[in-house]
């Protein structure tokens, strides 16, 4: 069960970041009236990267104990 709750907030995640970076890339004024430049933009997707290795970290201790808790419930069925 556990992994499945994994993959299926991995695929949430993809999607919400994939629709945050086409809005960055698509929009010519942000919510303040600032011209989007290159410049600007680039801050921005690197900003946005920072946020995705965030939440790829937790992802992974997440992962970790998945996997640990899926071990210890295959060794205790089998013995």
């Amino acid at each position: 069960m556990g992994m499945k709750i994994w993959w299926a907030t991995n695929i949430v995640w993809i999607l919400i970041f994939s629709a945050l970076a086409v809005f960055v890339g698509a929009r010519n004024i942000d919510g303040a009236g600032v011209v989007q430049t290159p410049e600007i933009k680039m801050i921005t997707f690197v900003i946005l990267g920072i946020a995705v290795l965030v939440v790829l970290l937790f992802q992974l201790i997440f992962l970790y104990f998945v996997r640990k808790s899926t071990n210890k419930n295959l060794t205790k069925r089998l013995s």
